[in-house]
């Protein structure tokens, strides 16, 4: 059934005082599981066992929480200590395995190692999605291999978020040096990818994060401003097509229930501020709170809290806090 219309909510009736926090949590709104990763940085494995149980093959919360989990520079020893304690777990070396990938990424293990471990979770559970995704956050392009990848997260969960956030990052690096290309790859591939899922999916977002991510590249390759507001790649023809269709999915199937729905209204946020339509921006703002994601507020190269502060405090009337 679909939801009714959200509509845009009045302006705020007077100029406030708001405190924005300094860092992004990147569990988002997930209060189990910011209790579940206090837990494991006191080297308490119950709370985080209970939490992966619990989220079971809900396979974009089970990426999200295990993801966020991995995060922590404990996570390994507490993976192993967890595996050594109930060998065979699936929940364990899944744990392990992301938070191996992660140590690779900061340049502090092998790359060999991470792949290892992320096989040896895929094969003790064999319909998660989620060791396929750490394998997948190895890659560094969208080449044969990160398609190959991509595909055995598909096979397992079709419309897997991470999984298609990530590919629209490899793919924009394609071609990095050729310049604005209106006709990229990416955006087939986002556009392709929001046609074919279901109608309520939150995959119709992924054509405004393919063009942040675009951005992204052009500006670091020297074919964009680094400041975005100066760039008009979110104000011309096409751009603002994407944009309206993304806004209109998102006031008629949001999806407040989606482990990483603030993730999509970070993206488009940050689209309707640079293309100038406050209104709707504040309606996100609003839907958003305090829940900052460094993407796309960083790119190219900015901080991403005071990217996101400066641009909600203009549309929201508030002052810097």
């Amino acid at each position: 059934m679909r939801k009714p219309a959200v509509p845009l909510p009045p302006p705020p009736p007077g100029r406030a005082h708001e405190y924005v926090p300094r860092t992004p949590d990147p569990a988002l709104d997930d209060t189990e599981l910011a209790l579940a990763r206090a837990a494991l940085t006191q080297g308490r494995r119950q709370p985080v066992r209970a939490l992966l149980a619990r989220t079971g093959a809900d396979w974009d919360r089970r990426a999200h929480r295990t993801a966020v989990l991995a995060l922590e520079p404990c996570a390994v020893a507490r993976a192993h200590e967890w595996l050594l304690a109930e060998p065979g777990s699936a929940d364990a070396a899944v744990l392990l395995a992301l938070a191996q990938v992660r140590r690779t990424l900061r340049g502090k293990e092998d790359a060999a190692v991470a792949r290892a471990a992320c096989r040896s979770a895929a094969a003790l559970a064999p319909a998660d999605p989620t060791p396929w995704l750490g394998m997948l956050q190895l890659e560094r392009d969208g080449g044969a291999e990160a398609v190959r990848i991509f595909e055995e997260v598909r096979t397992r969960h079709r419309d897997h978020h991470h999984a298609h956030h990530l590919m629209v990052a490899r793919l924009a690096e394609r071609r990095a040096d050729g310049g604005p290309d209106p006709l990229h790859e990416v955006y087939d591939f986002a556009a392709w990818a929001a046609e074919q899922a279901p109608a309520d999916c939150p995959l119709a977002i992924l054509p405004v994060v393919a063009h942040a991510e675009r951005y992204r590249v052009l500006a670091a390759h020297g074919f964009a401003p680094t400041d975005p507001a100066a760039s008009g790649h979110w104000r011309d023809g096409r751009a603002r097509g994407v944009m309206k269709a993304a806004f209109d999915w998102w006031l008629e199937w949001e999806h407040d229930d989606h482990p990483r729905h603030l993730i999509d209204l970070n993206f488009l946020a940050h689209a309707k501020v640079l293309e100038g339509r406050g209104a709707e921006a504040a309606a996100l703002f609003h839907r958003i709170g305090r829940h900052a994601t460094p993407e796309p507020w960083s790119y190219p190269d900015r901080d991403p809290h005071q990217a996101f502060h400066t641009a909600r405090a203009a549309v929201l009337g508030l002052r810097a806090g």
